[in-house]
C-alpha cells in the first residue's frame, strides 16, 4: 500500500478555548499518509497561572507522539525547576526525562496501551486523530518506579517524535524544541521563529553527529533519520560513555524566552507538514487574512490546512500529517516595547531570536 493513500482523510479534528489571557484553537489532520503519528497538548491552565502548548510530529510510528502529548507537561509540573520559576530548566529536564520514561517494562507498557495492539482491543480506529483530555494522567504520582516483567530490560523505541512547546506564563513566553515542528510569533504582522529546525546539515549538529559516531549521507543521520534532535529513536542514543546532550541524536531541546508584548497578535505551534508548504512569514499573512472574516481560531488552523493539503501525491509536499496550534493573545498588562531577542530591525523572516539554552 506505500505511505500513502489513494485519496486523502480530511476529516480533521479541531477544538477552541480560551482563558482570561489568550484563546487557542487547534486542528489535526492525516492527509494523505496511511497513518497518523501527529500529536498535540493544549492546556490553558497548566496551574493558575501559566499555559502549554504542544505539537509532536511522530516518525516510524505514533507511540512516542502520543507518549509526549500525555506526559511531557506532567513532567514540567512535577520539576523542582518549575517549582523555583525556572521553566526553561524543566521544560529541558521534561524533555530528556521522555526517554528516560520509555525504558524497561514500566515504559514498554505505556507505549503499548497507546499502540496499535491495544486499540484493535478497545476499538479504536487506524488514523484517529489522538489528544489527550486535560484529565489524563494528570493526578498520578510521578512514582514511575521499576517494574518486573518480560520488558524489564526494553532499551526504548525506536520510533521517535519531535516536539516544540510553548508555556506562557503572564508576559513570558518559554519556548522548548527538538526537531523540525516549529514556532512562530506574530508581531505587527512580522514573522519571528522562535525555534530552530534541527536538521543534520547545521553545523552545531553536524559537529555532535560526527563526535558521537554517526555520520551524514544524503542530508540523513547514518543514510537514516533526517532529524538530528528527537524524542525515541533510541538506535542512535547508544553511547554509553556520552551524556543525553551529546548522543547522536539528542532530545535536548533549544529553549527561547521572549517577553509578549501589546504588538504581539498571536503565535503559532506546528508541524512540518504545514511548514513544508508554506514559510513562516506566508502563514502569519494568511492567517491574518483569514482573521478579517474569521473568529473562531479553529476553523483558521482548518483553512489552512486545507491551503496546505497537496491535491496528488507526485510531489510529496503537502502530503504529511498536519497539526496545527493558533494562539491568540489577549491585550498584555505591561511593557510594549519589543524584547532584545526580537528587535531585529532587518525585517527577515528567518531572523534568529536569541537562544537562551542550547546544545554547545
Amino acid at each position: 500500500m506505500g505511505i500513502y493513500l489513494s485519496t486523502p482523510k480530511t476529516e480533521k479534528f479541531s477544538e477552541d478555548g480560551e482563558n482570561d489571557h489568550l484563546r487557542y484553537g487547534l486542528s489535526s489532520m492525516q492527509g494523505w499518509r496511511s497513518t497518523m503519528e501527529d500529536a498535540h497538548a493544549a492546556h490553558t491552565d497548566l496551574d493558575e497561572s501559566t499555559s502549554f502548548f504542544g505539537v509532536y510530529d511522530g516518525h516510524g510510528g505514533k507511540v512516542v507522539a502520543k507518549f509526549c502529548a500525555k506526559f511531557l507537561h506532567q513532567q514540567v509540573l512535577k520539576s523542582e525547576a518549575y517549582a523555583a520559576g525556572d521553566i526553561g530548566t524543566s521544560l529541558q529536564k521534561a524533555f530528556l526525562r521522555m526517554d528516560d520514561m520509555m525504558h524497561g517494562q514500566r515504559g514498554w507498557r505505556e507505549l503499548a496501551t497507546l499502540g496499535d495492539k491495544i486499540n484493535k482491543f478497545s476499538g479504536m480506529i487506524e488514523g484517529l486523530i489522538w489528544s489527550p483530555r486535560s484529565s489524563d494522567g494528570n493526578e498520578q504520582a510521578d512514582d514511575w518506579v521499576f517494574e518486573e516483567g518480560p520488558h524489564s530490560d526494553f532499551a526504548g523505541p525506536t520510533s521517535g517524535s519531535t516536539a516544540c512547546v510553548a508555556v506562557i506564563r503572564n508576559n513570558q513566553l518559554v519556548v522548548a524544541n527538538a526537531g523540525d515542528s516549529r514556532c512562530v510569533i506574530s508581531r505587527k504582522g512580522q514573522a519571528y521563529n522562535l525555534s530552530r529546525d534541527h536538521k543534520p546539515d547545521l553545523e552545531i549538529e553536524k559537529e555532535r553527529i560526527v563526535k558521537a559516531g554517526g555520520f551524514i549521507h544524503a542530508g540523513r543521520i547514518n543514510g537514516s533519520l533526517n532529524l538530528a534532535r528527537a524524542i525515541g529513536d533510541m538506535e542512535f542514543k547508544q553511547n554509553k560513555y556520552l551524556p543525553a546532550e551529546k548522543q547522536i541524536v539528542t532530545a535536548n531541546p533549544d529553549i527561547n524566552t521572549v517577553e509578549l508584548c501589546d504588538e504581539d497578535e498571536f503565535m503559532v505551534l506546528a508541524c512540518d507538514g504545514i511548514w513544508d508548504c508554506m514559510s513562516s512569514q506566508q502563514l502569519v499573512d494568511f492567517i491574518h487574512e483569514q482573521l478579517h472574516s474569521e473568529t473562531k481560531p479553529s476553523a483558521v488552523c482548518e483553512r489552512v490546512l486545507d491551503r496546505c493539503l497537496a491535491p496528488s501525491t507526485a510531489r510529496g509536499e503537502g502530503c504529511d500529517n498536519m497539526t496545527m496550534i493558533l494562539v491568540q493573545f489577549k491585550k498584555h498588562a505591561q511593557s510594549s516595547a519589543p524584547s532584545e531577542e526580537q528587535s531585529s530591525s532587518n525585517g527577515q523572516v528567518e531572523s534568529e531570536p536569541k537562544q537562551e539554552t542550547s546544545e554547545t
